[in-house]
């Protein structure tokens, strides 16, 4: 969200480091054309309250007190409250960036059923299309030997054209 710049500065940077392709969408605000569309939950008097921060690794608390969080209840999530019914952190569904289901989860959960999920939602570590490309020039170096382009030129039939 334009708005929390800590926040947008620390995604775009892991966007940034992340080695592949990267979407990043941001919850902007136009003055002109679409003034205070995302204020119902990016306000700063109700952001906490109403805006999940992500954190690899990290369970999924929110709130202005901290005090309430994201578990699943069979395969559904639901916003429960820290210390009611002795709920405590280490029930709460933990945040992990490589867990395809986890963010299936998060692209479908919305404000105001629940809060507004902002960070890294997906992190997929697969080789970059040059990794790829040098893999399989080492693979045919190591199965056929170096090469040699004059060695190539000059094989199998070759001609003269005055």
């Amino acid at each position: 969200m334009d708005t929390h710049t800590e926040h947008l500065q620390g995604t775009l940077e892991a966007a940034g480091r992340h080695h592949g392709s990267a979407f990043v969408e941001v919850l902007q605000n136009c003055n002109i054309f679409n003034d205070g569309a995302h204020r119902e939950f990016t306000d700063r008097e109700v952001r906490d309250d109403r805006m999940l921060f992500l954190e690899h690794g990290a369970p999924m608390v929110f709130g202005k007190d901290r005090d309430k969080g994201i578990r699943l209840n069979g395969h559904q999530p639901e916003i429960v409250t820290l210390g009611g019914d002795g709920i405590t952190e280490a029930d709460l569904l933990v945040h992990d960036e490589t867990d395809p289901l986890i963010a299936f989860m998060l692209a479908h959960i919305y404000w105001p059923e629940f809060p507004v999920p902002v960070g890294v939602i997906r992190r997929i570590s697969r080789p970059t299309h040059d990794q790829l490309l040098n893999g399989q020039i080492d693979q045919a170096i190591a199965g056929r030997g170096k090469g040699d382009l004059r060695q190539l030129l000059a094989a199998g039939e070759t001609w003269t054209v005055e």
